[in-house]
Order: C-alpha cells, then structure tokens, then sequence
C-alpha cells in the first residue's frame, strides 16, 4: 500500500485531499495542530493522524522519520499548511514578514526537506506544496506584501529541490489555486459568483492524477488550478 503524508489534515483542502487518497487506496498520515478541535471522520485503518508542530524543525523531522520507520517509504507529499495576510509596504513590518515567513515557508520546508531526502533514497515520490496567485506573479499582490513574499519563496524551492532531483523520478510541484470555494471564503465575500472558484475535491483530484502510473512522466513544477477565477 503507498504511503501518503498530508499536512494540514482538518483543513478544507487537507480534508478533501485526505478523502481522495484514501479513496485511491493510500495509507494516509494527516498532521494537526496540537488540540485541534476539528473531527476526523475517517477509519483509524486509513487515517493516521498525528500531532506535529510544523513550525518546528526537530519536530518535523522527527515526524518523517518515524513516517518511514513505520510504512517504509513515503510516496507522496502534500503539503497545505499556510497562513495569511493582508498588508501593503507602508503596513508591513518586517515581523509581519517574519510571522508569513514562518507559517508559510517554514512549515512547508520543515517537512518537504526530510520528505525530499527520503524520496531521493527510493528514487521515487511526489511533493505538492501549496503556493498562491501573488507569490506567482507580483501584479496580483494587491496588498499582500508579507504573504507575496513567503509564498514567493515556495517556487524557488521547488526549482532548486527539482534541479537536485533530476534524473530522479523525484518531482516537487507548486499548486496554485485561486480562490477556493469553501464556507468560510463564502462567508467573507458573499456577493462573489462561487461558479468561478475552484473546488477543494477538484485541486484533491488533480494532485493525486499526478501521483498515478499514468502520469508519472509528468514534471510540472508549477500546477495551476485556476477554474474561472
């Protein structure tokens, strides 16, 4: 059975991916936060969820490694913890910098850099780490100066963990959603037309598409799942 790790795991699009590898027959180990309040309702047998703080390193690596002491081999990756902010220049300090830095970055490379090694070892394995529309291209910034800036960093990472991997069957990809349409962004731009957002379970399906044998020739550093928006 293939092993897959989500982060993120109560999380709308930690819980629709979670739904659709389980669905495709992985083994599925899910991070929460410590005393999260979110139910999990998924069989003990398919889910293993664990608490982990992302935003520690030791944590984090100590997390992957019992990942693999336990299943073996880690196939695939999908990373989705984040946080965000709204700021222009004159409203950003660089301790808002550092805060999106830390939620953004940090926690996703914390877990891709042992994830990464690991695969390297097996020669095989897929990592998506969730990037954004303004760390992609500066004209949708719109305000988001701090969160711009870390998400930035995201398809650096990608490039240069790509460039390791090369002639590996090793892929790190950026997936890009633009708005997602779950309650809480309805609740928050209720006039918007949610026809044109993208759907959790769609960015879920696509994200495990490229984890199947079919796809495995596929090196897509930066996956854009925009649907209308």
């Amino acid at each position: 059975m293939k092993t897959a790790i989500i982060t993120g795991a109560s999380g709308n699009m930690g819980h629709a991916v979670i739904k659709k590898f389980i669905n495709e027959g992985f083994k599925v180990v899910g991070t929460v936060i410590p005393n999260d309040p979110v139910p999990m309702d998924f069989p003990a047998d398919k889910l293993d969820k664990v608490v982990v703080d992302l935003m520690n390193e030791d944590d984090s690596v100590r997390f992957i490694n019992d990942v693999t002491s336990k299943y073996g081999s880690v196939d695939a990756a999908v990373l989705t913890v984040g946080g965000f902010a709204m700021g222009s220049v004159a409203e950003t300090k660089t301790s808002d910098i550092a805060k999106q830095y830390k939620l953004n970055f940090e926690t996703a490379y914390n877990v891709a850099r042992p994830v990464f090694v690991q695969m390297m070892k097996q020669n095989s394995g897929r990592i998506f780490i969730t990037g954004a529309r303004p760390g992609l291209n500066p004209k949708d910034e719109k305000g988001m100066v701090a969160y711009s800036l870390a998400k930035s960093l995201i398809f650096r990472l990608a490039e240069l963990m790509n460039g390791e991997a090369k002639g590996k069957n090793v892929v790190v990809s950026v997936v890009v959603p633009s708005t997602i349409d779950t309650p809480q962004n309805r609740q928050s731009m209720p006039d918007a037309d949610f026809s044109k957002w993208v759907k959790p379970e769609s960015i879920a399906s696509i994200i495990c598409y490229h984890c199947t044998e079919e796809a495995s020739a596929l090196r897509e550093p930066v996956i854009k799942v925009y649907n209308n928006a």
